[in-house]
């Protein structure tokens, strides 16, 4: 009887086997790990961002008062709903600002706005006392968290020493607390600094500034932030643009860098001068300059990349801010950089020459033969101040990067590219979108190798430093549209198509980081990774670096492999963009793979399915149990990561 059970046993466990390690589809991957591709750039996981919309300001940046230093005027006609030029965000929805988001307080007609002696910018607002009756200003819509610090800081100026004012925390029309009093206000502008810490939640705060005394007070400008605030950036952003570990951000544009000095983006900060975006609606604060921006590269521990201004700039100009990033102390523009707090150069390695000069919309668009000639002097003249730095021309697939790389190739080491997509019903065709661009932008440049004489040699590779999906409402400020699962689903086929072609993409960056078309979504109490994010986290943290050949499967999944040679992985990625599911056997050649180290996959039914700051995370990364290697079913709308462990 025992013997008897012994082969049922047996033949239980042979049919078990036979099973589980027979192939099962119809299709079969062959995967050869002898043959390889050129190591994958880490630079492919690059990020871009511009000062535009809440990218920077309202996402990355801690500010939380909106025009500070007062570039709109303020008066006693508060309408910032209207319907005139210049865009607001407030509470989750896009809105439009006519006038200052500052109201004044008090009696009509006690706020002026004072040209002459303003503390920054074109004018400064000016406030008539009168002994008893308060005036002032306020801004309302931000949101105070329960037991959290909020530092302030004021400048301040009074024609009569006997004035007295007041900062105060609304809850509505209520008055929640003093948060200081001020008084004996001398002449020439005084800086301030204030604190509080909010006993309560609060969804609508508003600040209010009073006065009350003889003369006029003048109000320079009014910061506040709260106080867990990482050198004025964002804390918990901060933390999701960590967890992201983007190895290069570039900055400052896009559009934006056309029209952008970079001088007016130094020294300090309450001083630095308001302008309208030159490029975009809404305000540049010029809180966020070269010293901000590097600092934020290192509290990421990120390469910066820095975008030229080739448009309205001068070759002039943009030599003297290569020299005040990259020149030693000793040099004129090194000597200031020192004086602004920063004695050691920079080192920035990549810099963009010029952002789409290509476009009509560009400012300081010119003609191809003209702007070639631009590019070639300014790339001489930054050349001339730092020769190792490493220079991205202005590319556009077609007549302009052909006539760049043949008249300008001696001129550059990267030539960028930029691809935007649009919305379409089909998953399919929708989810194909990217990769097929990053295809016709790589098979585009090879031609371009194999017909312009001497080209190949030169070895000019391609920075996609723009690329995205761009489409649909806008919910987090301008150009703050959502994502929905297939557009993760794109983002990660358009990855297999840069490894597919890593000889000839050195960088890629994503555009743009936070709300902008962005990775990472925020409102006024909440920070999310969008659908997109996910995708960019997860392979940069769970993919190889080494592609390795593939062969033999013709099936509708998108599948990319490589070793990570760190660890001594393969990496097996699939993405399957179908309603149903799809499966394929695995065959090795010229080495063996033992146990699976580990499977993760991002995954959801529904192709429209997102992510929301407002809600728990939907779509995510997550582990998956697996226990065989020669066989892999795939289920709909899904994009998994397999490991294995390399046989030495």
């Amino acid at each position: 009887m025992k013997k008897l059970l012994s082969i049922s046993v047996l033949i239980s466990m042979l049919l078990i086997i036979s099973s589980c390690s027979g192939p099962k589809s119809k299709e079969t991957l062959t995967i050869d790990l002898s043959k390889s591709t050129e190591v994958i750039s880490p630079y492919i996981y690059g990020q871009f961002i511009e000062h535009l919309g809440r990218c920077i300001y309202g996402g990355i940046w801690s500010e939380m008062l909106e025009d500070r230093k007062f570039y709109y005027p303020v008066t006693d006609k508060y309408n910032p709903w209207g319907t005139q030029t210049d865009e607001y965000w407030d509470a989750g929805e896009f809105r439009i600002l006519v006038a200052s988001p500052w109201k004044t307080v008090g009696k009509r007609g006690k706020v002026k706005m004072a040209k002459s002696n303003p503390f920054t910018g074109q004018h400064t607002p000016e406030i008539t006392l009168f002994p008893k009756d308060p005036a002032g200003i306020s801004q309302e819509g931000f949101y105070l968290r329960k037991d959290l610090s909020y530092n302030g800081r004021i400048v301040l100026s009074a024609s009569k020493k006997d004035s007295r004012i007041r900062i105060a925390i609304y809850s509505g029309e209520f008055k929640v607390f003093d948060v200081t009093e001020l008084s004996e206000i001398p002449s020439d502008y005084k800086t301030y600094e204030f604190n509080f810490t909010c006993d309560r939640e609060i969804e609508n705060a508003s600040l209010q500034i009073t006065a009350t005394g003889k003369g006029t007070l003048r109000i320079g400008t009014v910061s506040l932030m709260p106080g867990d605030n990482i050198n004025g950036f964002n804390r918990e952003v901060i933390a999701y643009l960590k967890d992201l570990n983007s190895p290069v951000y570039r900055w400052p544009g896009g559009n934006f860098v056309s029209g952008y000095n970079w001088r007016d983006g130094i020294g300090d900060r309450d001083k630095r001068p308001p302008r309208k975006n030159p490029a975009w609606t809404g305000i540049e604060h010029n809180d966020v300059g070269i010293h901000e921006f590097m600092e934020f590269c290192s509290l990421l521990n990120t390469e910066p990349y820095v975008a030229v201004n080739t448009g309205l700039g001068t070759v002039e100009e943009v030599a003297q801010q290569v020299e005040y990033i990259n020149g030693p102390e000793s040099t004129v523009q090194g000597k200031l950089r020192a004086a602004n707090g920063h004695a050691a150069p920079y080192g920035v390695k990549f810099w963009a020459v010029g952002n789409e000069m290509y476009g009509a919309w560009q400012l300081g668009h010119i003609p191809l033969s003209e702007y070639v000639k631009k590019h070639i002097s300014m790339v001489d003249a930054m050349r001339k101040i730092d020769p190792s730095i490493k220079l991205v021309g202005v590319g556009a697939v077609g007549e302009w990067s052909r006539t760049m790389l043949t008249e300008g190739g001696n001129h550059m080491e990267l030539l960028s590219e930029h691809i935007y997509c649009q919305d379409t019903s089909d998953v399919k065709v929708h989810t194909s979108q990217i990769k097929d661009n990053i295809k016709r932008v790589a098979d585009a440049h090879r031609k371009y190798r194999s017909e312009i004489p001497g080209l190949n040699d030169k070895d000019i590779r391609i920075a996609m430093d723009e690329w995205n999906y761009w489409y649909g409402d806008y919910l987090y400020g301008e150009l703050g549209c959502r994502y929905f699962w297939r557009d993760g689903l794109g983002i990660a086929a358009g990855l297999h198509e840069y490894f597919r072609n890593s000889d000839i993409y050195y960088m890629a960056n994503y555009a743009q980081t936070v709300n902008v078309i962005g990775a990472i979504k925020t409102t006024k109490k909440d920070v999310q990774f969008e659908t997109t994010g996910i995708i960019l986290k997860f392979y940069r943290e769970h993919f190889g670096q080494k592609p390795v050949e593939l062969q033999g499967y013709n099936g509708p999944l998108d599948i990319s492999a490589a070793v990570d040679t760190t660890k001594n992985l393969l990496t097996l990625a699939v993405v399957n963009c179908d309603t149903i599911s799809h499966d394929f056997n695995i065959e090795y050649l010229n080495g063996k793979v033992s146990e699976p180290d580990s499977c993760f996959e991002v995954s959801d039914p529904d192709p429209m399915a997102f992510n929301s700051p407002e809600q728990n995370r939907k779509i995510d990364i997550k582990g998956v149990k697996t226990e065989y290697t020669d066989y892999i079913s795939v289920k709909p709308m899904t994009v998994l990561i397999y490991k294995y462990k390399l046989e030495l």
